[in-house]
């Protein structure tokens, strides 16, 4: 695994608020602790063991402390704000527990848990947390209708399931650009426009082990690495997934299909931090890896 920097704590992520900062400044130094000791093999899986631990206690305590904070001074950004909790808590923490367990504290398990919760300090805490007292806007400005969300979730996991011929886990119902890939992740941009003068763009980031699992379970072969055969191959993949997702749902909606661009994970991230698109899924496929679907609906 590459080595990971150390993430240091500044006084610009304070709030103001010292119950809230100062379980901050613990998770940062936990963290830091988790990145030292995952990067030897000998203590990797105790590390993750305590991390899992502590974060079970940190989501119950800690966003408890946050939720009461931000009820009290009417924060409007609260009902989102919850859902980010609530999502890490009840659904990414226990799929990163299980994920660590079945593969037995393998290799790419540790690096999508450390990735995780890195992502997590600088997704959150840098942004959303500070957001609470005006220091900056927060990036999840919008969502989805439960109604709508619950809809997309189950056509992607049918998606992805009929495809790759594979189990399916959802991980987060809001992945924030976190970087959880293992090796260089594939990055599809598919640019689509409606007859209701609406753009809609999807994002697909897929690992390379799970392009290769894929592809090998589809073709019957044996790849071994990715090369501009299997980029192209997932290119058209990901296509009939959005068709797969977006004829799941009534009516006749009338789309094109306008470009597909191959982005690296650097440029997507980029785009990703200005705002979090209204729908942000990430997957378990398999436990090969990980696919990230993201879709921004936008006016022309």
């Amino acid at each position: 695994m590459e080595t990971m920097a150390e993430i240091k704590w500044n006084d610009r992520f304070n709030l103001g608020v010292h119950e809230i900062d100062k379980a901050h400044q613990k998770l940062f130094s936990i963290v830091n602790k988790l990145i030292a000791f995952a990067e030897n093999p000998a203590k990797q899986q105790h590390a993750c063991k305590e991390g899992i631990k502590y974060f079970k206690s940190y989501t119950v305590k800690h966003f408890a402390e946050e939720e009461a904070y931000m009820e009290s001074i009417a924060y409007a950004g609260l009902s989102m704000h919850k859902s980010l909790h609530d999502n890490l808590r009840d659904k990414t923490l226990p799929a990163l527990e299980a994920e660590l367990e079945d593969q037995n504290y393998s290799l790419e398990s540790v690096q999508h848990f450390i990735g995780i919760c890195v992502g997590w300090l600088t997704g959150h805490i840098m942004v959303e947390d500070c957001a609470i007292v005006g220091k900056n806007a927060n990036k999840w400005t919008h969502q989805s209708t439960d109604t709508k969300m619950d809809s997309i979730i189950k056509a992607a996991t049918q998606g992805f399931k009929t495809m790759c011929r594979a189990s399916v886990q959802l991980v987060s119902e809001h992945y924030g650009g976190e970087g959880f890939k293992v090796g260089k992740p594939l990055c599809y941009r598919l640019t689509y426009s409606f007859k209701s003068q609406q753009m809609q763009q999807v994002y697909l980031v897929c690992e390379e082990s799970v392009a290769i699992f894929t592809l090998n379970n589809i073709l019957d072969m044996e790849i071994k690495r990715v090369d501009r055969t299997v980029i192209d191959a997932m290119k058209m993949l990901s296509v009939q997934l959005v068709d797969y997702v977006n004829k799941y749902f009534p009516g006749d909606i009338k789309y094109t299909l306008d470009k597909t661009d191959l982005l690296t994970f650097d440029q997507f991230s980029k785009i990703f931090y200005k705002q979090a698109p209204a729908c942000s899924l990430l997957f378990n496929i398999d436990n090969r890896g990980y696919v990230a679907m993201c879709i921004d609906s936008i006016q022309k």
